[in-house]
């Protein structure tokens, strides 16, 4: 398995380019806070099989994304395997064809065996020679990540290979296994002490959930370098060699100060949760451990695991609370996913909430914080000024009997228990406002829509992705005025923003939208004041022009589609009533399921024209972001920012915005470390094989001037009779009848420059 076929011919460029990654990392920001680790450095990154989040965990590619992505001293993880002959193979189970394509070349070798009393099937090292599983590729061996890097063939590696191919300043080696190579008579002692006395191999550290495993060989590195690290599994599972459970072990920590010098636990046994997965108080295992002279990494961290609702599915939040809370910090962590651990220990930990802006990038909340509370209630927009926002937004929408409030829809079955209430049966179809029916503000009164309860917007609930279950109905609706009053009241804030939409449908009925928001605006003194601005948000430019001329405000033309380009005329049509536009994220960086394509022209064209650009939405949620971005909503937020070079985010989650502006690896330039640099549209796809590759798509329309003339808003008509409670309601052809467009976004990674060599 020495010669890595697909590989030698890259040698050469792979090792220049990690040299200069190292460097850039190595001159990257540099955290002096005193850690609260054993050593009182900074904790360790572990790459458990490298970058496994992205490519098959232990190949090639997955090592070289690990070390492009992390810090210097990245830790390269590697689960060893015993062939038949005795060779030591990098892979991360017991069973080969969870991670292989094995099953296929080895059809009908499947056996059963028995591991720590269980009865498994699979195909298993032991029945195979190094030579054997030649033939043998590893492929993505978690179902809900991507398979279209099977088709690469990459090797299954030996320790050997692995290490002298990459040289990382950290090695890890993990034997999980050591007594049931024992029960078919080979030993992981003598291969890890053949690997170690290798004068081309250094082990930094080894470890076990088998105690007599580390106590055969702790006489061996007591005078190493070499680290013995103790494995705890699950709490109630049984260490063989002891027949105790790891939770009996947990208990006395000195006996496993004899033979270790550290220990690994699931990250559950520092920071537990609920059976409802919100976090309860840490435990004392780091502080206990810490005591005895152990140190500790927690393992288990996967971006793209559901964790603790506590979080708000940002990964970057998740690590800090185990480096970052006052009390402790664990000495490492084990990831699948370095680049966010490595980020979050160099650039944002001990950063304070008074750290400074880094960088000048406007946020814009949606509906408040409404990724952790019912969007657009009074609870969402005090999260949302706590977390830093800069400008909260409300899109109005007006009631039967003429009151202003925000909400996220003008169809209030979106965001409200509504459906479930005896105003079911006011059920209506407007094709004017949506396709599908629904149950439209203007159908109740405001004393009506406050009797309804809030229901939070959860947009990936198909993944099973649910937002703050325990808060899914809380908070209250804020009128209009009562907004401006919380609004004005926000020292933080630079200012607000309106959203409206149907204005035109709306006036047909009675009800004169923009007068009305004038008027509150008016009274509420904002036309009056400068410490705070506002912006006045629509797709409708006729809506955009009424208040041009009559008021200061920023107006914001939306663009309610996805589009691949802008011709210059319509660009000057934007111009003559908007100072910025509103776009989407595939707008800026197309994407093909999934994966980042290419980079649009539209935001330069639109900023040379002095047009501010915004880009919606962004969120923490992994499913709603492209496999380029590693699972990782800061990571998608700083590609954006420093590769589409736009102006501003519009987001559910306003902390993760607020705190990516603050951290201390940006702006720096040449040194920008590699976890901080942002990824480069349609380099991942590049590394997909063609049978793998996705079908072309055509590339999105570009926005024309018809798509943004809209003839003048009617006049305010008297208000017509309610329409019977479930019956359609029928109106006259909307004149907002703007095309829609579609376009994509992809942003893959700098880092994956690298592992494009490894194909030939």
């Amino acid at each position: 398995m020495g010669s890595l076929r697909g590989i030698s011919v890259a040698i050469f460029v792979v090792q220049a380019l990690l040299a200069s990654v190292a460097l850039v990392s190595a001159q990257g920001s540099t955290n002096r806070s005193l850690w609260q680790t054993l050593s009182g450095n900074a904790p360790f990154v572990i790459a458990r099989g490298g970058f496994s989040g992205i490519f098959p965990g232990s190949s090639f590619a997955a090592y070289t994304l690990a070390l492009l992505t992390g810090p210097p001293n990245v830790i390269l993880w590697c689960d060893v395997q015993l062939t038949k002959d005795a060779a030591g193979i990098c892979f991360s189970n017991l069973n080969l064809d969870n991670n292989s394509n094995i099953a296929d070349i080895y059809k009908d070798n499947q056996k059963a065996y028995l591991v720590n009393g269980v009865s498994t099937k699979g195909w298993f090292a032991i029945d195979y020679t190094l030579k054997d599983l030649g033939n043998v590729t590893l492929t993505q061996g978690v179902y809900s990540r991507t398979n279209k890097f099977d088709g690469n063939n990459y090797p299954i590696m030996t320790v050997q290979d692995t290490y002298i191919q990459f040289q990382p300043l950290g090695f890890w080696l993990n034997i999980q296994h050591d007594a049931f190579y024992a029960q078919h008579n080979l030993s992981m002692r003598n291969f890890v002490l053949s690997v170690t006395r290798n004068v081309n191999v250094t082990v930094d550290y080894i470890s076990s959930p088998e105690v007599a495993f580390l106590q055969s060989i702790e006489a061996r590195f007591r005078r190493s370098a070499t680290k013995l690290v103790f494995r705890f599994l699950g709490p109630n599972d049984v260490d063989p060699s002891t027949n105790q459970t790891y939770d009996s072990l947990l208990k006395n920590l000195t006996f496993i100060r004899t033979f270790a010098s550290g220990i690994i636990v699931p990250k559950s046994y520092i920071w537990p949760v609920d059976a409802n997965l919100y976090l309860l108080p840490s435990t004392s295992v780091v502080l206990d451990a810490h005591k005895e002279g152990l140190e500790v990494f927690a393992s288990e961290f996967y971006n793209d695991v559901p964790f603790s609702f506590s979080y708000s599915y940002d990964p970057v939040a998740e690590y800090l609370q185990f480096v970052d809370n006052g009390n402790f910090a664990v000495d490492g962590v084990i990831s699948d996913f370095p680049i966010t651990p490595s980020a979050a220990i160099d650039c944002f930990a001990h950063l304070g909430k008074n750290a400074s802006k880094q960088v000048d990038l406007l946020v814009i909340s949606q509906n408040g914080a409404s990724g952790d509370f019912p969007g657009c209630t009074d609870l969402a927009y005090s999260k949302a000024i706590e977390d830093g926002v800069d400008v909260l937004d409300c899109p109005v929408q007006m009631t039967g009997d003429g009151t202003l409030f925000c909400l996220g829809s003008i169809n209030l079955i979106d965001s409200t228990n509504v459906a479930q209430t005896s105003f079911s049966n006011l059920t209506t179809t407007i094709p004017e406002i949506s396709q599908g029916s629904g149950i439209f503000t203007f159908n109740l009164s405001w004393s009506d829509i406050q009797s309804l309860k809030p229901v939070i917007s959860s947009p990936q609930s198909e993944y099973t992705l649910f937002r703050n279950p325990r808060f899914k109905n809380a908070g209250k609706f804020l009128t209009l005025s009562e907004f401006l009053v919380m609004a004005k009241n926000a020292s933080s804030l630079h200012g607000v923003l309106i959203g409206i939409e149907n204005a035109a449908y709306l006036a047909e009925q009675g009800f004169g939208v923009t007068d009305a928001v004038l008027n509150a605006l008016s009274i509420a003194g904002y036309d009056k004041q400068t410490a705070q601005t506002v912006m006045i948000q629509s797709s409708n430019s006729s809506v955009l022009m009424k208040f041009k001329g009559k008021t200061n405000y920023k107006l914001v033309y939306q663009v309610d589609e996805d589009i691949g380009g802008a011709q210059s005329g319509t660009i000057d049509d934007i111009k003559r009533f908007a100072s910025a536009v509103v776009i989407s994220k595939d707008s800026v960086f197309p994407e093909n399921t999934a994966f980042l394509t290419s980079v649009t022209d539209v935001v330069p064209r639109l900023q040379a024209a002095n047009l501010s650009v915004f880009v919606q939405t962004f969120s923490n949620e992994f499913t709603s972001q492209a496999w380029d971005f590693f699972s990782d909503a800061t990571v998608e937020i700083n590609s954006f920012y420093a590769g589409g070079s736009i102006n501003g985010v519009i987001t559910d989650f306003p902390k993760t915005s607020n705190r990516y502006r603050r951290n201390r690896c940006l702006n720096q330039g040449s040194k920008t470390p590699g976890y901080m640099s942002p990824v480069q549209p349609g380099n991942l796809l590049t590394l997909v094989t063609p049978a793998y590759l996705p079908p072309a798509e055509a590339p999105n329309p570009y926005l024309t001037e018809a798509d943004v003339a809209e003839p003048p808003l009617p006049s305010v008509a008297a208000k017509s009779p309610t329409s019977s409670p479930s019956g359609t309601a029928t109106s006259p052809t909307s004149p907002n009848g703007q095309p829609k467009v579609a376009a994509c976004v992809i942003v893959p990674l700098m880092a994956v420059l690298l592992a494009i060599y490894l194909l030939f």
